[in-house]
């Protein structure tokens, strides 16, 4: 299955500019002052193991935290500290300063980035269905759920995906809203929900839950970044410098083709990924509006 998505990045490929962020960085600014008065970073994530989560010691792991943190070692700043959130929290958790800033898992949307603004991307992957095994309620499109109010859609609430969804004439009342991927999971498994929508490799080895996943054709590639508060503009650019030169210097792969084996067993799938994932060094290389 992973393998069918290649052709479907090599297309966001082709399409991206890459212009990156201008080779300077800043030690003074407001997140650069609080955080040396606080000795801390404080990071908000969701709940998506292998490639974010809390270990069992309480600390952040996984994929995206390890990128986090030596970007941020990087920049000479002090010991990462992860606070789990449901995805409807992290937004507002960062407006209101109970975080320094936000792991990626909320993909770039135009809604969001009205908000927050954006690192580069760690990842970029493709969405869809993941549905009970056999798919039999034959979901194959997110406009065939819109006409059939019975299908019911579990997601996180304040989640990337809800605007995608409600745009594509899904009502609320067919959104089950839940706290995480687990959870998710669960919902569908057990009957509560028809369908979730997710990225690709939101939910490792479906068929082990009686599961499977149905690419959704329609929609663009979604691609995860850090969110910041948008006064924190140099903290960010300075972060950015830091994790391109990760993707440059070929660690950010190393972690990622980890991560990807842990989860998968194999690199099926991997180098689509991965070329898409290279090529982006802004969150406005996939939505203009994303500054």
């Amino acid at each position: 299955m992973r393998s069918q998505l290649k052709f479907s990045f090599a297309v966001l490929v082709l399409g991206l500019v890459s212009n990156p962020y201008p080779s300077f960085a800043q030690d003074s600014g407001p997140l650069f002052d609080s955080i040396r008065k606080a000795g801390h970073v404080k990071m908000a994530l969701g709940s998506a193991p292998p490639w974010d989560m809390i270990s069992p010691e309480g600390k952040a792991a996984g994929y995206g935290p390890e990128v986090m943190e030596l970007a941020l070692k990087a920049m000479g700043q002090p010991e990462l500290k992860g606070v789990l959130l449901d995805w409807s929290a992290q937004v507002p958790a960062l407006q209101s300063r109970q975080v320094d800033f936000v792991a990626p898992g909320l993909s770039y949307t135009e809604e969001y980035c009205k908000e927050v603004i954006y690192s580069s991307p760690n990842f970029v992957g493709l969405s869809g269905f993941f549905v009970k095994r056999g798919n039999p309620k034959h979901i194959t499109s997110v406009a065939q759920i819109a006409q059939n109010p019975d299908i019911k859609v579990a997601g996180a609430a304040g989640g990337a995906y809800t605007p995608y969804l409600m745009k594509a004439g899904i009502k609320p009342e067919q959104l089950v809203s839940l706290p995480d991927i687990p959870a998710m999971a669960a919902t569908v498994t057990g009957g509560r929900a028809d369908v979730a929508y997710l990225n690709q490799v939101a939910i490792i080895h479906p068929e082990k839950q009686g599961l499977e996943f149905i690419l959704d054709k329609q929609a663009p590639p979604s691609a995860y970044g850090a969110m910041f508060r948008k006064e924190d503009v140099a903290f960010r650019d300075a972060f950015d410098k830091e994790l391109n030169k990760l993707r440059g210097n070929g660690v950010m792969k190393e972690l990622l083709t980890k991560y990807w084996k842990q989860a998968y067993g194999d690199l099926d799938g991997f180098d689509a990924v991965w070329e898409a994932v290279s090529k982006i060094e802004k969150a406005s290389d996939v939505v203009p509006s994303c500054k």
